[in-house]
């Protein structure tokens, strides 16, 4: 019998509910939950096909030590024996956790108490550390506390947004489509986009300012000049609210005058910086979202602190549809930070730094043994592993051989520590390669707590099928270690419902308002209570025991003095230089994958979109390194290298590039972009930049290219270039060749599985060469090699995969199309919800459609999650032009 749940997406800081479907303890369906205040029932194309990634293919069911499987007791008997020893022979630093923002908050609760509380080192840090570390460093330095004021619902109320560095269109999909709501409900409200790049969420701004990359504290240096100087600050509020004005305004006019120097500092011109400036100044409900294009840099708290100077310097702080609104990447970086999972915290948002902060943990926790000063950040964690001051790392749910900046680093750094453990859902990763112990953790879909999302919100996700195997829950098996390190009595945890409660007296525990955090009306949830948890913005204290949509609108602050901070800023350029034969490096999130694709990259549809890794390449580049669209090219720094698909586009700024993150080798063996990308850090948050790496561009002359459709998953092909993508059964790759072969069967049989049957055709003077291999009978795998234009699309013969097939039907494999040509090339899909390819939209464009509502009435493209809009229109503008 059926069953309807409502949990929350694992995906980004957006939060949205979901309602899943489950029958028979299997994930059948998911849709937007219509109550859930976040998403009001809408899903992004990710969150819609949750439940075609839940299988148990890849998964990581039981322990193992060495490759070899062995049982949860030997497990966690020899990584506590190990930790213990080299706590004794090099103290509590020598260990560490590096954990993830996708984790649930009684996780990371309970792994920050052990680590910090009782080993009694601070050497626990978070992925969060790579996306969110900036803007929380600048929110403690301006408002005294890692408080986000604004909420949701100012998308609705703003007059002017102003997006910087957000690609929100694909990042943030639900919050975008919220934004496209209201500004058609509105029209009059103004969107801007600040951003190097062209990109989706430019559909929707009235003005695209391209500015010059890295050069964001320039642009809002100059504004606070422009705002003193056209007499547009609320000097009322920064009397009565306020401290160091005066010294932030100095330190902006030093570097940004006037207009004409701030708009060549940006690459901008005068007039394109004035309109935005006299807009911002003019409109009193101005909204300012920023992301990763602000924080992933060597001065990203200085740059969020630069916007927030301008938001103090107007009084539009914490009002409705008027804040500074920094949004979080991943699904619980929120909640990780609430219990203090980054190395520089302290539980409940306490501070190393104040010690009346360190005896109110020592003193709940009855942990004598606290940690008394701050770890080490993730950057300088790895460094440390490098070099042997760190001895044993326990990695939980994250890839950080994949996602940290010098990953090729990262790894030599894990392959020569003493001891790597990783918690992870999935057997193999490129972090779980380099693990001596795995330990198998449940995921989403079996998962049972709370996430808190960008806006404060506090939401269940809640269990759906049962864990399988062996796959235990993270904060478990810490309890389970602890009680083995003599811990037991202080993790003798029974129900997630046990740590919530603890977490949220904690939040209460000494407070007296004087901390930002505070969820102490939640602390007395029973069992029941707690399962039914609606999702709640917090403070939820005794105050406001119904939540808290926004912060700082009385003007009281969580600093000292009661008063808000500005900053001086002195904006800085990336830390790394071009040189003129190097290009600079953007990297990010594309629409339809997340984070390292060990999720979705098992959705067939979610791979339709885009399925290899690509570099976006401005023509000028592109002309004067001989490249043209669809060649691959190679990028290269220290020594590192990558391959990618180029995508010639001037929606790219001339001398800038961008590189999807998400590609890793268990996904493609064209590197991993992260390889490329400096370990330089923001020297208050410890954040790298991810968003400006030097780096060399090169054309790669291709010999041949091919089609590779297989039923059964394969190593890494044998050629120079490969990316594997899923299909409904089986996989498909698309490979490459730098030389000629000269056997293509001697080729195939060294490297592919052996059938009882083949067929092949090879064309002597192009040398193209098309093979079908067969097993029992039945399709086993399909090559082609041939010029790009010649490749079929995938979808007939990836349905003919494990069939049994007739003579005349084999023939027509080597093709590509079945003989009555009903097989229908639709391009590059666009609406991965209805799997709408681009060629199908380019003819009803061409029949005479000129609107996305009659797209959709013809086509159902852009009518479910909205991702896929801005491709839409792009579509139908290239039309009209």
């Amino acid at each position: 019998m059926n069953r309807t749940t409502e949990t929350t997406c694992p995906y980004c800081g957006v939060g949205c509910g979901v309602e899943a479907t489950v029958d028979n303890d299997r994930l059948i369906a998911v849709s937007g939950d219509k109550h859930h205040p976040a998403n009001e029932g809408r899903l992004c194309v990710k969150g819609s096909a949750l439940h075609e990634t839940t299988g148990l293919e890849g998964r990581l069911l039981y322990p193992r030590m060495h490759g070899e499987r062995v049982s949860w007791d030997r497990a966690l008997d020899e990584v506590a024996s190990r930790f213990s020893r080299l706590i004794e022979a090099h103290g509590p630093n020598s260990v560490a956790f590096y954990l993830s923002g996708q984790i649930l908050t009684e996780d990371y609760y309970v792994a920050n108490k052990l680590m910090k509380g009782f080993i009694g080192s601070a050497n626990v840090d978070t992925n969060s550390r790579l996306c969110m570390s900036s803007a929380v460093a600048a929110q403690k330095r301006a408002f005294g506390s890692d408080s986000v004021p604004a909420c949701y619902e100012d998308l609705d109320l703003a007059d002017l947004v102003v997006l910087v560095g957000s690609n929100a269109a694909w990042a943030h999909p639900i919050l975008y489509q919220r934004l496209a709501r209201a500004k058609e409900r509105r029209p009059e409200m103004q969107v801007l986009v600040l951003d190097p790049r062209r990109t989706a969420t430019c559909d929707l701004a009235d003005r695209h300012l391209a500015l010059a990359p890295g050069s964001d504290g320039y642009l809002f240096n100059g504004l606070l000049s422009y705002l003193a100087d056209n007499d547009a600050l609320d000097r009322s509020y920064i009397d009565a609210y306020c401290d160091g004005f005066d010294e932030a305004l100095a330190a902006a006019r030093v570097q940004c005058p006037d207009i004409e120097t701030t708009a060549a500092l940006c690459g901008l011109s005068p007039a394109e910086l004035e309109w935005f400036y006299q807009r911002f100044a003019s409109t009193e409900r101005s909204l300012t979202l920023y992301s990763q294009g602000i924080n992933q840099s060597s001065s990203g708290t200085d740059k969020a602190n630069a916007i927030i100077n301008c938001h103090l310097a107007t009084g539009r702080v914490g009002k409705p549809g008027a804040s500074p609104f920094s949004i979080t990447g991943q699904p619980n970086a929120m909640g990780g930070r609430e219990v203090g999972g980054l190395a520089n915290q302290l539980a409940a948002h306490m501070d190393f730094a104040s010690s009346d902060h360190l005896d109110t943990v020592r003193a709940f926790w009855q942990a004598p043994n606290l940690a008394q000063a701050e770890g080490l950040k993730a950057v300088d964690l790895f460094r440390a592993i490098e070099t042997g001051e760190v001895k044993a790392v326990w990695i939980i749910g994250t890839n950080p051989a994949v996602s940290l900046p010098d990953a090729g680093r990262v790894r030599q750094a894990l392959a020569r520590c003493e001891l790597v453990v990783v918690s992870d859902c999935v057997a193999d990763t490129d972090t779980t390669r380099l693990a001596d112990v795995l330990l198998p953790a449940t995921t989403w879909a079996e998962k049972n707590g709370t996430v808190t999302n960008s806006e404060r919100r506090i939401s269940r996700q809640r269990a759906l099928v049962a864990p399988p195997g062996e796959a235990r829950h993270d904060w478990q098996i810490l309890c389970d270690f602890a009680a083995r390190l003599g811990f037991g009595a202080a993790f003798d945890y029974r129900h997630p419902v046990e740590i919530f409660r603890e977490h949220a007296a904690l939040s209460g525990f000494r407070n007296g308002g004087s901390r930002d955090f505070d969820i102490s009306a939640l602390a007395n949830l029973n069992e029941a209570r707690y399962d039914a948890l609606a999702p709640i913005q917090w403070p939820v204290s005794e105050r406001s025991p119904e939540g808290t949509a926004r912060l700082f609108s009385d003007g009281r602050f969580f600093t000292p003095s009661g008063r808000a901070r500005f900053v001086p800023i002195e904006a800085r350029s990336p830390a790394t230089p071009c040189r003129e034969d190097q290009l600079v490096l953007n990297t990010g999130r594309i629409r339809d994958q997340w984070h390292t694709m060990t999720r979705t990259a098992r959705s067939p549809r979610l791979m339709e979109h885009c399925d290899e890794p690509y570099v976006e390449i401005h023509p000028h580049d592109a002309a004067r390194h001989d490249i043209a669209d669809g060649d691959l090219v190679r990028l290269s720094a220290r020594e590192q290298h990558y391959l990618g698909r180029a995508r010639i586009t001037d929606g790219q700024r001339p001398g800038s590039l961008f590189a999807p993150m998400h590609w890793s080798d268990r996904h493609t063996g064209a590197g991993c972009v992260d390889t490329l990308v400096a370990p330089a850090t923001d020297p208050v948050s410890g954040q790298p930049e991810s968003k400006q790496s030097p780096v060399q561009l090169q054309a790669i002359t291709q010999h041949w290219q091919g089609l590779l459709l297989s039923l059964d998953a394969l190593d890494a092909p044998a050629c120079d270039y490969w990316s594997r993508a899923a299909l409904p059964q089986g996989e498909r790759y698309r490979l490459a060749g730098f030389e000629p072969v000269d056997d293509w069967r001697g080729w195939l049989e060294s490297w592919l599985p052996a059938g009882d049957d083949r067929i092949e055709l090879l064309d002597s003077r192009s040398r193209h060469y098309r093979a079908a291999s067969f097993r029992d009978g039945r399709l086993q795998w399909v090559f082609i090699a041939a010029c790009e234009s010649e490749l079929p699309h995938h979808g007939w013969l990836g349905e003919q995969l494990g069939k049994t097939l007739e003579s005349g039907e084999r023939a027509r494999l080597l093709a590509g199309r079945p003989c009555n040509g009903t097989a229908v090339d639709q391009g590059a899909i666009v609406c991965s919800c209805f799997q709408v390819g681009e060629k199908r939209i380019r003819q009803a464009v061409a029949d005479g459609i000129d609107s996305v509502e009659t797209l959709g009435k013809a086509l159902c493209c852009g009518t479910n999650c909205g991702s896929c809009i801005p491709e839409l229109k792009a579509l139908i503008g290239e039309r009209r032009d």
